[in-house]
Parts: C-alpha cells; structure tokens; sequence
C-alpha cells in the first residue's frame, strides 16, 4: 500500500509546488507621484479655456497669444515658457519661478499670466497627463469670473 502512496503523495506535492510557486511576485505598488514630480514631468500645452460667465473661451482672439505656448516646470521651482508664434502685446516672461501653496493646493508663480488676474492659481486637479487650474479675473466690462484653464502633455 505504501508504494502506491508514494506516487500520489509526490504528484500531490508537485502540483502544490507547481501552483504555489508559480504565482505572481506580490511587489508592492509603485508609490504615488509628489505633486512636484508630477508638474515637473514634462511640458505642458494649452488644451481650453472655460469662464464661470462666458463658458468655452478656449477660441476666444483674447486667448490666441497663450495657447500655443509651451510651459516647463522643474523639479527646483524654476520655470520656462516658449512662445509660440502668436505673441502676447505684454510679452510672458521666458523663465519663471513657481511654487505650490497652501499644502500644495495653490500654484504661485512669480508673475501674472492673465491680465486682471493674480499670480496665485487653484489646483483644480494635477495628473500624469492633466493641470487644471483656477482663478478669478477682473477684465472690463465683465464683472469678475472664474477662469479655467487646462494643460496637457
């Protein structure tokens, strides 16, 4: 009776070996990316435009000499941007610096982006691929709105 047990017992055991040792490796996740890493990945585009008054402005002639600027984030707070071919009538500035605010829910830069804006931006939301950010704007004759604005990698 043993011989017969033998086998058995050995087909067990390999199958068991077999089905426990061929399983994925459990490596724990990849940590989530810091904010800086995130915003400092790449460049960022111009994808629209959206006011709390007005809805989709992304095609609005005002915007023209923003949207196809290319901002650069790094790693250090420091900052560029390549103008486009339509130039704003008051030049951006090529570098900047930046830094977040408000445990990280607020974008200052060192300059304004949007005439009767401020430096300071709402992050809306930051991801591998999207920044979206936020602020309010006083431009006449409107009275003043939240503006929208989202980049893309």
């Amino acid at each position: 009776m043993q011989k017969q047990s033998t086998p058995l017992l050995s087909l067990i055991a390999i199958a068991f070996l077999l089905l426990t040792g061929c399983g994925k490796d459990d490596a724990p996740p990849a940590p989530a990316k810091t904010k800086t890493e995130l915003i400092s990945q790449g460049s960022w585009k111009f994808q629209s435009a959206n006011s709390s008054l007005l809805g989709d402005i992304s095609a609005n002639p005002l915007l023209a000499c923003y949207v196809d600027n290319v901002m650069t984030f790094t790693s250090n707070g420091n900052g560029s941007i390549s103008e486009g071919t339509v130039s704003c009538s008051t030049a951006l500035p090529s570098s900047f610096t930046w830094a977040f605010q408000t445990s990280e829910t607020m974008l200052h830069l060192n300059f304004t982006l949007f005439t009767g804006g401020s430096p300071d931006f709402t992050i809306n939301s930051l991801t591998e691929t999207n920044l979206v950010l936020s602020q309010q704007v006083t431009q006449a004759p409107y009275p003043t709105q939240t503006i929208t604005v989202t980049f893309k990698h």
